[in-house]
């Protein structure tokens, strides 16, 4: 839509923040600094159709984008300065590109004619981020701008989503332009929605039907594509078991009949012993991650695989398609879904719920019901799950805290779970859970991090405190980096080589930014501090300390297949 009353001369900076709210922003997150001065300039004008977000660091701005994104399905933006302001976006970008999370970052840059000078806080932003965005530009005339971040808001969130990066030299925000917005909806030689091939579906619907023991597993293109209802409607159709990826969690409600569980490293019993039982293995939206397929050389050897995928670099890459199915997920699964005939799969079922025994004997009783006198960090979740009755959106960071929210915290509900996956980043529950607080103001969002991972960000805190953001906060406090803790228990003799974490008083420097909260060490105090915390109309802290050396289980070891997974 063009804006004729902007059909005037305005500078390079304005055309940033038009071009945004032309795109449908209503959020960013971002902090200042001299390259950038001209659009946070410009933006000053704008604040009432624009929401600024300052963080404490950029990385935090990315993890809040992210967060923004998963719950809201847009792209989060991110406004950061040139040189080391560009450079803290890094690993949030790099997480984003993995997880395939929507997201613009649009960074200042120096002069034009300074560039390759190595001039005052001068880096090549571009070159540094090629590797881990699905594209990037650099801008250096102010006319550029308004088409760069329209090609930017297509490519970003266009058949796999993904971030991508526009770096605009401070003479492009300061020069003129005439601006005229005009959506980007192709671009030659790109072409993100394979067209979905009616012979493939033809054959994945033929080898599903004459299965004995099919078996779904779904991922995190099932959320990006609003599959979820066509992927209930397919299980149910067919009577196939559910199992779910680390993302791809919610994507199918927890309690219903046919799911069966999550994959993975520390995922559940049956759902990883079993991928080596099925005779047609369904791949929806999910990229056989290392995590997931354990040792490949021994992952579904027996099962014809059916993949269905958008991204073309994804069939064949680590696990062989009998058959591939191109295309977006949710028009996959409507033209299989006719072809689909009810069958009656009660045997198979059986087995996941022999399984599911199995695991609730030997590992899931005693860690939600502990004798032991500390904590356990699955009661937490659990009595989380139930205070909550599973409605909260929750942010996770990355570690044993992780692993346990994801296996105790049933996902009933689409785009409540968010977490890093692929690239693993600590750091990133606190300020992704204030993105998704951001974009989701309605709902109980909850941060559940581990004691290292919070000290990433804590910083953070300032901007929950300045933006008054009601997100609710909960420590598992081991004193430990404990996954990796695990592992030096388990392979290298117990040699806790730097694990061990002395921890400052969470609670003080929670008051220390305004943030009410305390600390819970007792087991009869545990239910009425979760309901406290989720009571409060504000941000809120609740610290629980837990078992010290408490691991996590099931597991499959690294080189292990998904078969020889252990249970204790």
């Amino acid at each position: 839509m063009t804006h004729n009353k902007y059909n005037k001369e305005i500078t390079g900076a304005e055309a940033v923040i038009l071009a945004l709210l032309d795109e449908g922003v209503k959020d960013v997150f971002g902090y200042p600094g001299g390259a950038i001065m001209p659009v946070y300039d410009a933006l000053y004008d704008y604040s009432e159709q624009l929401t600024h977000y300052l963080v404490r660091h950029e990385q935090g701005a990315t993890h809040a984008a992210q967060g923004y994104s998963r719950v809201s399905g847009k792209p989060g933006v991110v406004f950061a300065t040139s040189g080391p302001g560009a450079t803290n976006l890094i690993t949030g970008i790099a997480d984003a590109q993995i997880d395939s999370t929507p997201m613009v970052c649009i960074t200042g840059q120096v002069h034009s004619h300074l560039l390759g000078t190595d001039a005052f806080q001068e880096t090549d932003v571009v070159g540094i981020s090629m590797p881990v965005t699905k594209w990037n530009i650099q801008v250096t005339t102010a006319d550029e701008i308004a088409p760069a971040i329209a090609k930017a808001f297509f490519i970003a969130t266009s058949g796999r989503p993904g971030p991508v990066l526009v770096d605009i030299t401070k003479d492009a925000q300061f020069g003129k332009t005439i601006y005229n917005h005009k959506k980007c909806e192709s671009i030659r030689s790109y072409f993100p929605h394979p067209k979905v091939n009616n012979e493939s579906i033809k054959q994945a619907a033929a080898l599903i039907n004459s299965a004995k023991k099919p078996y779904i597993l779904c991922g995190h293109g099932v959320l990006l594509s609003n599959a979820q209802q066509q992927l209930i409607d397919f299980a149910q159709k067919g009577n196939i078991p559910v199992a779910s990826t680390l993302l791809g969690l919610s994507a199918f409600p927890a309690q219903h009949p046919l799911y069966v569980g999550y994959l993975g490293m520390h995922g559940n019993y049956g759902p990883n012993l079993l991928t080596n039982e099925c005779d047609v293995l369904i791949a929806i939206g999910m990229r056989f991650d290392d995590r997931v397929t354990g040792n490949v050389s021994k992952y579904a050897k027996q099962a014809k695989v059916i993949h269905f995928e958008i991204d073309p670099s994804e069939i064949n890459k680590i696990i062989h398609a009998d058959i591939p199915v191109m295309g977006d997920a949710k028009e996959s699964l409507e033209m299989l879904l006719p072809l689909i005939e009810s069958k009656d799969r009660k045997e198979w079922l059986t087995r996941f719920a022999e399984c599911n025994e199995i695991e609730m004997n030997k590992v899931i009783n005693d860690a939600i019901h502990p004798t032991s006198e500390k904590l356990r960090m699955a009661e937490v979740i659990d009595k989380l799950y139930t205070l909550s009755e599973g409605k909260s959106i929750i942010a996770t960071d990355v570690g044993q805290h992780q692993m346990i929210t994801t296996r105790y915290y049933k996902f009933n509900e689409t785009n409540t779970n968010v977490t890093s996956g692929g690239l693993g980043t600590m750091g990133f529950g606190l300020p992704a859970a204030i993105g998704a607080k951001v974009a989701r103001p309605e709902k109980q969002v909850i941060a559940v991090l581990g004691d290292g991972g919070f000290q990433m960000t804590i910083q953070e805190l300032g901007t929950i405190m300045q933006s008054n953001i009601a997100v609710k906060i909960l420590v598992l406090n081991n004193n430990f980096l404990g996954m990796v803790r695990q592992w030096q228990q388990l392979f290298f003799d117990r040699r806790y080589s730097f694990t061990e974490m002395k921890n400052p008083d969470f609670i003080a420097i929670a008051k220390g930014y305004n943030i009410n909260g305390k600390k819970v060490t007792d087991r009869k105090n545990l239910s009425e501090a979760i309901q406290e915390m989720l009571d409060s109309k504000e941000a809120y802290i609740l610290e629980a300390v837990v078992e010290n050396e408490e691991n996590v289980f099931p597991m499959i070891t690294t080189g292990a297949s998904v078969s020889e997974i252990i249970l204790e």
